[in-house]
Order: structure tokens, then sequence, then C-alpha cells
């Protein structure tokens, strides 16, 4: 019985928090930058007349700005590398994109569930730090924990 209670509990699975982060980081940071980032970087210049302008800076600014989040900081955030800035400029981006390009919707055609839970992952990024598995702590930029 101890043996399944065990089991269940999954108490054979090392516990770390920092190998957790470095997991969460490289995951997000990588799907951020492949699935999002690189095609927006590689269109610029078939998407910046049409590129959604949710804060009124110009379409062509706004894809710069979210391509620094979504490439340059995605790639930070992977690294570890000003982890927490990197963290707070990718909670921005996705920020506007949930609040203002899909009006908060999490489901419908318009949906941005995506956005949210990329939201989520780097709002937790940003409170928890980029763990002892970052080069943030290897320069010393930042506490391990």
């Amino acid at each position: 019985m101890k043996t399944l209670l065990r089991l269940l509990q999954f108490d054979f699975v090392p516990r770390s928090g920092d190998f957790a982060l470095l997991l969460l980081r490289v995951w997000l940071g990588l799907t951020m930058l492949l699935n999002h980032g690189w095609a927006k970087a590689a269109g610029f210049s078939d998407k910046a007349d049409g590129f959604a302008d949710p804060l009124g800076v110009g379409t062509t600014a706004s894809l710069v700005l979210t391509i620094f989040g979504e490439v340059v900081c995605s790639i930070l955030l992977v690294l570890g590398l000003l982890g927490r800035f990197a963290a707070a400029v990718l909670i921005i981006t996705m920020g506007v994109a949930f609040c203002l390009v899909h009006r908060m919707a999490l489901s419908g055609e318009f949906s941005g569930e995506l956005a949210f839970i990329y939201l989520a992952g780097f709002v937790a990024l940003f409170l928890a730090g980029p763990g002892r598995y970052s080069l943030d702590t290897k320069l010393g930029l930042g506490k391990s924990k």
C-alpha cells in the first residue's frame, strides 16, 4: 500500500524548482520564437502595412515592438539572460495581444486563449525569476532563488 501511495504521489520524480524554471523558460521561449516571432520577422515587409496597431503607434512600429518581444526577448528568456526584463516585455506583448487585439476573448473565431496562456507562463517566470540554471545567475546578475 505504501508503494502504491508513493507511486501516486510521484515521489520518485526528482524535485527541482530551478530545473522546472529552466524547462518553462525554454519551452515557452522557443515556442514563442519559432511559432510566432520568426514568421513575423521573416515576413516583415509583407506584414508591416497590415499589422494590428492597438496602441496607435503605427503598424510598422507595432510590428517592430512585437518582433522585439517575440524574437529578442524570447531568446533572452531561453538563455536566462535579463530574464525578468525579457519576461516583462513578453507580458506586455501578450497582454496587448490578449486585451486589445483579441478583446479578452477566450473562445470563438478571434480567441486570445493562446496569448492568455503565454501571458500566465510569462507572469510566473517574471515572479520567480530565471532560476539557478540561467546566464543571469552564472554572470552574477541576479539571485538564484
